[in-house]
């Protein structure tokens, strides 16, 4: 499960793969990830907003459901969750979700070369239980409806194009996406305890309107070989998409997905594991399973949202746990790297680096109230590794 080649910027690939794959045989799995010391070190005593982080690293609140976010009018969204970060010329831009039943949406905040935020502002309106999504190598960012029948939409982080649904993409309970430039697909996660693991084959790259949605096939056990295979009814009617192909692989409660350098991780919450799928050998198994962990000492639980740095680490967001983000390392050491305190009622969502991976940009869904309008967004800076 080595990483130390992670990609430091995606990079838009000229070839497809072909749908199937090739079965391995003899194929050497690693060792899931174990407790050990962290990069940073200890976390020291939380600081003025709560957080506990390691020597060198501070926070600051970027903005507050319900509230405005400061240096703007704008009011932020409720229960932020999935979320991303763009280049903006000299600044970026952060998205988030608002996984709220029927106006749910997703929102975003610019900011200036420095760090300051200079606006604030709608993306999507009027959609439901907008949980997580992913990036587009062109810049988009895939908002993910949480529901039976939900969603994915296309929506413009800088604000200008209208968000646009993307129905061949398939209607599923939708949890995140991750978009393999290489083989020039959109891998997607189903948040059933039954759900399944996809990609979505554009007809053409760079354009979501058509293409073809398959599912992962394998056995039973926790790694393997598998293959692909197309979904018949993608509308997920009158039969859901995760029934329809015999000898699908059922994964417990998909999460968060993450793509980079020929592998694709996701998380599953019914069973606090984190999957890697090896694209080049067409084999799975597992990066971590905290039931794996010798005498019940498991730093990361509730394994949720997931995203990379360049240094080739795993940054894994809890729902619950310890309200903490832990990472997995090249070297497959799982430790914790920041923890929230006074919060135990909410989740960390939106895991996401800025372009120059300086700050790490972060949710409390539910923050001090436990409740969907007290969600806040958090900035994190310091000395990550490149």
């Amino acid at each position: 499960m080595e990483r130390r080649s992670f990609l430091r910027g995606a990079v838009i690939g000229t070839s497809a793969a072909a749908f199937g794959g090739t079965l391995m045989r003899g194929a050497a799995y690693a060792a899931p990830a174990q407790p050990g010391a962290g990069p940073y070190g200890a976390l020291g005593a939380a600081d003025a907003n709560g957080i506990m982080l390691p020597a060198g690293f501070t926070s600051r609140i970027i903005a507050r459901s319900g509230q405005a976010v400061p240096g703007t009018s704008y009011t932020w969204h409720n229960a932020p969750d999935g979320g991303a970060c763009f280049a903006d010329g000299t600044g970026w831009i952060y998205v988030s979700n608002s996984e709220i039943s029927s106006t749910g949406g997703a929102s975003a905040i610019r900011f200036n070369s420095s760090g300051t935020v200079t606006s604030a502002y709608r993306i999507l309106s009027n959609t439901n239980r907008n949980c997580a999504g992913g990036a587009t190598p062109w810049n988009t960012w895939l908002s993910c409806e949480e529901v039976d029948t939900g969603y994915v939409y296309e929506t413009d982080p800088r604000g200008v194009n209208a968000a646009v649904r993307r129905p061949a993409m398939g209607r599923f309970n939708h949890e995140a996406a991750a978009a393999d430039p290489v083989r020039q697909v959109i891998y997607l996660t189903e948040d059933k305890s039954d759900g399944c693991f996809y990609r979505f084959a554009p007809a053409t790259w760079g354009d979501l309107s058509s293409g073809t949605l398959q599912v992962l096939k394998a056995g039973t056990a926790t790694s393997g070989s598998f293959t692909w295979a197309n979904v018949p009814d993608p509308d997920g009617s009158p039969k859901a998409t995760r029934g329809q192909v015999s000898g699908a692989k059922k994964f417990n409660g998909g999460e968060g997905c993450h793509y980079a350098d020929g592998k694709v991780w996701f998380t599953t919450k019914g069973d606090n594991r984190v999957w890697q799928i090896n694209l080049t050998s067409n084999t799975y198994e597992l990066a971590y399973d905290d039931s794996l962990v010798p005498g019940g000492a498991a730093p990361l639980t509730g394994v949720d949202n997931i995203t990379g740095s360049s240094s080739g680490d795993l940054y894994i967001a809890e729902d619950g746990g310890n309200m903490e983000i832990c990472l997995i390392t090249p070297d497959d050491t799982v430790a914790p790297f920041l923890r929230i305190t006074g919060q135990s009622g909410s989740e960390i969502t939106g895991p996401a680096f800025s372009p120059d991976g300086t700050r790490l940009y972060f949710s409390s869904q539910r923050g001090t109230t436990g409740s969907s309008s007290g969600g806040i967004t958090y900035e994190v800076t310091g000395p990550f590794r490149a």
